[in-house]
């Protein structure tokens, strides 16, 4: 069974849980270490309990579930963020962090109890079906979608390449239903977006770290350099507001991307022989143009890593407010074909030594959004200090989290406008700041 490298961000940010993280390792009985007999006879209590369920409890129990329950209440004791996937959550992360998929290429959401189409992806089978925003899908393969959760339609819709699919749509300009058939296709999550903002800023906003990211950012900085060479092109606004974070090597790459050298990240185990540290390569995708990092307090893990290895080395200003303060490091253990561990496994660090765990990266210049009436005091984010059991830090202050908000609307969203402004100030080799204050204060691919 080969190595996997990833890093686990397991906070609930909007609707589910994000993942990023390191080495993993395999379960080993010659790496375990023994236990006392103290333990055993835990063990062994732990038998006679489950003995006992099995024969006396008032209906036939799933010995399978019991011992499942108690793996997975074993790892969730230890901290927010360990705990056991079965198989199919297995799975469901490898998709995750491989960023493709056999599907459809709509992005869906749930509205009313139904499940709503909230755009399709370009050339994707879902486009040349004709299929349009705000659609309503009412039947998949001709079993009714309403009572159904978003995960459950996504899974019915997902499947192997070229297999076919009947949906029953309803949309609001036709009196009719209209019947599709699709064939599912090998469907690529598009992790980056960009765009230009006032002419000669590029705008990149990473949504998460998968398999895609860093080849999507260097496509991005390749486009809007050959857009607007030379000193046309004033700086880059990379955007990680609400990124849940993502694999740990897209994370080193992408920092990488705007780094000549020294160290990007380092992870450190309970033994001092478990330490890793991540270093530059030369060579700046940019050739030095000025960056601003947007974060908030959606943004964790590796997007707390891109960001507090561009802030150290004084590469980028950070704009924003608080990050979430994700700190630690999970490995996934795979467990044959009964799905994986995900145990924490270490902290990590930034070039200059700063752990964020349960504190977060500061921005260098805070600017909060105006936040409608009617989202005030749901905009903000528990963050990592204020989720049960997190992992203390010793004589660390710990900061809870912050607003997550951001406008749909680019012309009322402060912080892009901030970071646009300071890219338009900016001279080249200036490109952080001294801190200061502005007190003006996703949907589910298939």
């Amino acid at each position: 069974m080969r190595k996997v490298s990833l890093v686990l961000f397991g906070a609930i940010l909007g609707a589910g849980t994000a993942t990023v993280a390191t080495q993993t390792h395999l379960l080993s009985s010659t790496s375990a270490v023994a236990a006392s007999a103290e333990t055993y006879r835990q063990l062994s209590l732990f038998g006679d309990v489950f003995e006992k369920i099995r024969t006396d409890y008032v209906e036939k129990p799933d010995e399978a579930k019991l011992i499942e329950a108690a793996v997975n209440g074993m790892l969730t004791s230890l901290d927010p963020h360990s705990s056991y996937m079965d198989a199919k959550s297995f799975r469901d992360m490898q998709v995750q962090t491989k960023g493709e998929f056999g599907g459809l290429g709509i992005e869906v959401t749930m509205e009313d109890g139904l499940i709503k189409v909230v755009t399709p992806i370009d050339d994707t089978p879902a486009a040349r079906a004709g299929l349009l925003a705000n659609d309503i899908i009412t039947q998949i393969d001709g079993d009714q979608v309403q009572g159904l959760t978003l995960n459950q339609a996504v899974d019915k819709m997902r499947g192997p390449v070229n297999s076919p699919v009947k949906l029953k749509i309803s949309r609001k300009e036709a009196k009719e239903p209209l019947e599709v058939t699709l064939n599912r296709d090998l469907i690529r999550i598009k992790p980056v977006r960009s765009r230009t903002e006032g002419g000669d800023i590029g705008y990149i906003r990473l949504t998460q770290f998968n398999e895609q990211t860093y080849d999507g950012l260097k496509a991005a900085i390749d486009k809007m350099s050959t857009e607007m060479p030379g000193d046309k092109l004033k700086g880059f606004v990379i955007d990680l507001r609400n990124n849940p974070g993502g694999l740990l090597d897209q994370a080193v790459m992408v920092s990488d991307a705007f780094l000549d050298r020294g160290e990007i990240v380092s992870t450190r185990g309970r033994n001092p022989d478990e330490t890793q540290r991540f270093s530059a390569k030369s060579g700046d995708l940019t050739k030095g143009k000025p960056i601003v990092v947007l974060v908030n307090g959606g943004s964790a893990s590796a997007s707390e890593i891109v960001a507090g290895a561009l802030q150290d080395h004084k590469r980028a200003t950070v704009i924003g407010t608080r990050s979430f303060g994700k700190g630690s490091v999970q490995s996934i253990i795979p467990l044959g074909g009964n799905g994986a561990l995900r145990l924490t496994t270490a902290r990590y660090y930034t070039p200059s030594g700063r752990s964020i765990q349960a504190k977060g990266i500061e921005p260098d210049q805070e600017v909060l959004q105006d936040v409608p009436d009617e989202l005030k005091g749901k905009d903000e984010t528990k963050g990592e200090a204020g989720l049960k059991g997190h992992l203390k830090q010793k004589d660390t202050e710990e900061r809870g989290g912050s607003s997550a908000y951001v406008p749909p609307d680019p012309a009322k969203d402060k912080q892009l406008i901030a970071a646009v402004d300071f890219l338009h100030g900016v001279q080249k080799g200036a490109a952080n700041t001294a801190k200061t204050t502005d007190k003006t204060t996703e949907p589910k691919p298939n």
